[in-house]
Parts: structure tokens; C-alpha cells; sequence
């Protein structure tokens, strides 16, 4: 069994369900914590602050960059700024658990590049670009331009799948949620 502390990357476009498989792979190993990002944007209606995101303004984050706060941050979209604290990661490895990131494509190349072999990145891509639209306007938290600019920016994002240790076509729920758990397993038992 690899050592506590270990770090799983979870990175798609947004829509494509990275959210959901890793709320399932949380649920179902205790060992594992979510790191919980920064970010600038305001909370989606189920959204929890401390929870799901640490909400801050945009002077604030740009504050703890001056500060040498963060591992990793990135200006998502304008003035859209996410970001890893290293208070966060210590704080979950310091506890025995291994770190499970569920962030932006580049951030996991960025976190994949600084952590090396300690971490394990997964790249999660829709079924098509069509059902990534489709469950973008399912989702009903975007307008119709936010879309469109989300669907342009996952376009590019596909682009760099292959940056990461594996690729998990979410065309199938319970399938990707088995491909992630075996692909997990495998690494935390190297």
C-alpha cells in the first residue's frame, strides 16, 4: 500500500463529471479527503463555502499569491481565479490521507508537473462535445453565452488529455466510476 499522503487528480472540461466521480470515489474510501480550492467566483446554488470552494474576492486571492500562499493558481476565466493552498494539502497529508484535487485542466498539469510520481492525474472527457452541451444547459447555472464559451474552452482543454496518467471517457456513470476506482486502487497499491 502506497504511503498516506499520496495526491489524485481529477481534471475535465466543465460538464464532462468530474464532480460527480469524485464524490463517488470520496464516499466510498475514507482514506481519501478533498482539497478544497479557492476561487473568486460566486457560489452555484448548491455550492458551500468551506465545502465545496473557499469563496473569496478577487483582491484576496490576488493577496495570497503576493503571499506565496498558493501551489497552484490560474485565471480560469477574467477575474474567475482558482487556486490549491499549501495549508490545504499539508493539512490532508499531515493527516494520513491521501489529497483527491478536483480542478481545472491546467492545474493538473500543474500539479502532475510539481508533484511527479506522488501524484496520480486523471483526465475525465465527455462521450462527445454534444452531451458536454447537453449537460452544461441541464445543469441550468449558465447563460447561453457562458455556455458557448464553456464548450469553446472544453475544445481546448481535450487537447490536453494526454498530459495526464489516464484518460476516462464519462459516457457511462457507473462504468467510469469502476475505470476511476480501479485506476486509483491500482496506484495507491503500487
Amino acid at each position: 500500500m502506497k504511503k498516506p499522503g499520496s495526491l489524485i487528480i481529477f481534471s475535465a472540461p466543465s460538464g464532462a463529471g468530474k464532480t460527480t466521480l469524485v464524490r463517488r470515489l470520496l464516499a466510498e474510501n475514507p482514506q481519501m479527503e478533498f482539497s478544497i480550492s479557492c476561487c473568486t467566483r460566486a457560489p452555484r446554488h448548491n455550492e458551500v463555502h468551506g465545502k465545496d470552494y473557499y469563496f473569496i474576492t478577487p483582491q484576496e486571492f490576488r493577496e495570497k499569491i503576493q503571499a506565496g500562499e498558493f501551489v497552484e493558481w490560474e485565471e480560469v476565466y477574467k477575474d474567475h481565479l482558482y487556486g490549491t493552498l499549501h495549508s490545504e494539502v499539508e493539512r490532508i497529508r499531515q493527516s494520513g490521507n491521501h489529497v483527491v484535487f478536483d480542478i481545472d485542466v491546467q492545474g493538473g498539469i500543474n500539479l502532475k508537473k510539481q508533484f511527479g510520481e506522488e501524484a496520480l492525474a486523471l483526465f475525465i472527457k465527455p462521450p462527445s462535445v454534444e452531451e458536454l452541451r447537453r449537460r452544461l444547459e441541464i445543469r441550468k447555472s449558465d447563460s447561453q453565452d457562458k455556455i458557448n464559451l464553456r464548450v469553446e474552452k472544453a475544445l481546448h482543454e481535450m487537447s490536453f488529455a494526454d498530459n495526464f496518467d489516464h484518460i476516462i471517457i464519462n459516457d457511462d456513470l457507473e462504468k467510469a466510476v469502476e475505470q476511476t476506482e480501479l485506476a486509483v486502487k491500482n496506484f495507491c497499491s503500487d
